[in-house]
C-alpha cells in the first residue's frame, strides 16, 4: 500500500468517525486494520457466494441465524483438480 492509499484510508476512517483520535500505533492497529477488514469481508462474501453457486461448498444456516460454510464432500475430487490446476498455473 503506498502513502497516498494510506492517506486516503485515514481520511475515509475519519469521515466515518469524525470524533476519532488516536496515536500512530492506534491508527495502524485499529483504523487501517478496520478499513482492511471491511474491504475483505465484502470480497470473502462474494467468493463464498460464487463457491456456493458452483456447488463446491455448502451453506447452512443454524438456529442462531449464523451461516456456516463447509466443503461439499461429494465434489472433493473436482475440488482437488481445481486446486491442482491453480497451484501449477
Amino acid at each position: 500500500m503506498d502513502e497516498s492509499q494510506i492517506a486516503y484510508e485515514i481520511l475515509a476512517y475519519l469521515a466515518k468517525n469524525p470524533d476519532a483520535q488516536d496515536t500512530i500505533d492506534g491508527i495502524v492497529e485499529w483504523w487501517l486494520l478496520a478499513q482492511h477488514i471491511e474491504r475483505h469481508v465484502a470480497r470473502v462474501k462474494s467468493a463464498l457466494a460464487e463457491l456456493v453457486q458452483q456447488g463446491l461448498i455448502i451453506e447452512r444456516r443454524s438456529s442462531d441465524s449464523h451461516i456456516y460454510y463447509s466443503l461439499n464432500r461429494s465434489r472433493e475430487k473436482e475440488i482437488a483438480a481445481i486446486l491442482t490446476r491453480k497451484a501449477s498455473a
